[in-house]
């Protein structure tokens, strides 16, 4: 990965497990050559005086990634959540301190589906009730008069890996499956053999209703006193995915004066939950967060967690990350000059803007159009912003361009023009224009142009760029005043929209071009402006 990235390659990263994982998972940071050092148990406190000396965190739902200890973690690069859900994470804090934040969704999502139809099946036959009955001695066979799935509507709210698969499995019951997902499209729908239904069509005509959506400020008590009110009455509900999906005291109320006939409930607005309004309530399944509890899921996601913070670590490779676009294992080789590109088209245009930036347009032409863009987007941002403002990178940049009111647009184009690949970078100020574009030549970032001026140039460790009037004498005089300076020129690099127009001057140098002598220079006659450039070699 390109200089500056959190993720670039190291000697030897090092990796914090602070919940139980799989001694599996250790041996494949061993093997992958992290040093990992596993510690269970460890209070907040005690994680946050040791946090700063690793580059990556595994952990389960015990450990709590806080705004607090994220700050104490000044190496950290990334944190590998072994199961979905990442409440236990601040995304938001990680995401501002460039940290990326991964997930395993499909380590336990067969296991947390399959404890879903079981709730389904235990609901519609009173199971759990039944058998606290019969082991008492009791004989109540009339009192547990349960329902068929067959033939039931089962409104699906969330229909990704875990809630398409609980699709699957209730289709096989030969139950009617309507769902909701703003993310579903009409083709999956129809692949997955469900109906496609919006939220509010959904209450109405469900028989069951089970959850499988992440935690959102969208989805956060979706399932409340007005929505309960429109299901059908009798309605049962499930919920395998996050608590506070559901308002409990609603729920209750709800349960009571029959609105719904019962619930099955796998997680609850506070964990560990010791007690809860829900507890005791005859026609309430529940279970202490099982969804992902059986052997092959726990192993699963710490294999997985521990691949793809190995993979990140060792080859910048981005798996299921919740806050950058993902980069795979395959892509990463392939994207890796094109990163180089990126971040040197938008370190140019950030050291030469000048005033607030008010948009940026990255355009990707040719064979770049066809690759996976968002990273290089990522990049270019990170280039661009970095000479004003502190501690951006790749994870953080989108952000810190958000937060700035900045707008960011990408434009793919498919044809080739004059190179057989190419960006473009156009950035607007509240002062002027830019626009720098870019190719690689034989697998090196060259310059191409600046503004309306074809150039081609190799950007170099240290550079002098000069917008000066087209008219004789200048490169003598520019020469000179290098020389009188002591400053080697590596090479000279000059171009022009047309005779007689301004000019560019990119050129090459073995030393550092001091603040004195940009101003010396910006005194010579023709000059417009000037400045000295970085790049990180």
């Amino acid at each position: 990965m390109p200089g500056g990235i959190k993720g670039g390659r190291m000697s030897k990263p090092k990796v914090l497990i602070s919940d139980a994982l799989s001694p599996r998972a250790v041996e494949i940071f061993r093997n992958r050559g992290i040093d990992v050092e596993q510690k269970i148990g460890l209070k907040p406190e005690e994680i946050k005086a040791i946090i700063g000396n690793y580059d990556g965190l595994a952990i389960r739902s015990s450990t709590k990634a806080t705004k607090d200890l994220l700050a104490a973690a000044t190496k950290l690069k990334v944190i590998g959540r072994a199961g979905i859900g990442v409440d236990n994470v601040d995304v938001a804090a990680a995401t501002a301190r460039g940290i990326v934040v991964m997930n395993t969704p499909f380590g336990n999502s067969i296991t947390t589906a399959e404890h879903a139809i079981a709730l389904l099946f235990a609901l519609a036959r009173q199971l759990p009730a039944a058998n606290t009955s019969t082991h008492a001695g009791k004989w109540e066979k009339s009192k547990f008069m349960g329902v068929e799935l067959y033939g039931k509507v089962l409104g699906v709210i969330g229909c990704g890996n875990i809630g398409s698969i609980v699709a699957d499995r209730a289709l096989g019951l030969k139950m009617k499956v309507i769902a909701y997902d703003p993310y579903l499209s009409p083709a999956r729908a129809q692949e997955l053999g469900v109906e496609k239904v919006e939220l509010v069509d959904l209450f109405p005509r469900a028989d069951f209703i089970t959850l499988h959506t992440p935690m959102t400020e969208q989805t956060r008590n979706i399932i409340n006193a007005e929505t309960l009110a429109k299901c059908k009455k009798g309605v049962r509900i499930i919920n395998c995915a996050r608590g506070g999906l559901i308002v409990e005291a609603d729920l209750k109320a709800a349960l009571a004066n029959g609105q719904v006939g019962g619930a099955a409930i796998d997680v609850f607005t506070d964990e560990p939950a010791k007690e809860n309004i829900l507890f005791g309530i005859e026609n309430v399944v529940c279970t202490p967060h099982l969804g992902a509890s059986t052997n092959e899921a726990q192993e699963n996601v710490a294999l997985q967690v521990a691949e793809q913070m190995s993979d990140f670590l060792l080859t910048g490779a981005v798996t299921n990350a919740l806050n950058m676009p993902s980069v795979s294992a395959e892509d990463a080789p392939k994207l890796k000059p094109y990163m180089k590109l990126a971040e040197q088209l938008g370190g140019f245009a950030g050291q030469i803007s000048s005033g607030a930036i008010k948009s940026v347009v990255i355009e990707y032409e040719g064979h770049a159009a066809t690759l996976n863009i968002r990273p290089l987007t990522n990049i270019v941002l990170m280039g661009l912003l970095q000479p004003a403002f502190d501690s951006v990178n790749m994870v953080n940049a989108p952000l810190t361009a958000r937060e700035a009111g900045i707008e960011v647009s990408e434009i793919k184009h498919e044809r080739e023009g004059d190179y057989h690949t190419l960006v473009r970078l156009k950035v607007e100020t509240d002062k002027e224009k830019i626009q720098i574009a870019g190719t690689l030549f034989s697998g090196k970032p060259r310059l191409v142009g600046i503004d309306d001026v074809i150039l081609e140039a190799e950007l170099t460790p240290r550079m002098l760029f000069v917008r000066n009037e087209d008219k004789p004498g200048f490169i003598g005089r520019l020469g000179t005043k290098l020389g009188e300076a002591k400053i080697n020129i590596a090479n000279f690099n000059l171009g022009r929209s047309q005779p007689g127009a301004n000019a560019v001057c990119l050129v090459s140098v073995d030393g550092d071009i001091a603040a004195a002598l940009l101003g010396e220079i910006k005194k010579l006659p023709g000059v417009v402006n000037t400045f000295g450039l970085t790049f990180v070699g």
